[in-house]
């Protein structure tokens, strides 16, 4: 499996995330890390990226959040 050049703590800047948002979506999804600065595998980072761009898709579509 190949390594992306990017950190958890790389990812949650790139979102505006904070890294216990993101090591808690690693810890949800089973992924291994030991702290902010760990590299991920390809596989894992293409899947904390999917969760996070799902995550917000789904709060900016929700009908209820333009209601008022």
């Amino acid at each position: 499996m190949g390594f992306a050049d990017l950190s958890i703590e790389e990812l949650a800047e790139s979102y505006n995330l904070t890294t216990e948002e993101i090591t808690r979506l690693c810890d949800d999804l089973g992924i291994a890390y030991r702290d902010a600065q760990t590299r991920l595998a390809l596989e894992d980072a293409k899947e904390v990226i999917l969760t996070v761009l799902r995550k917000r898709e789904a709060t900016s579509s929700d009908p209820a959040e333009g209601s008022a």
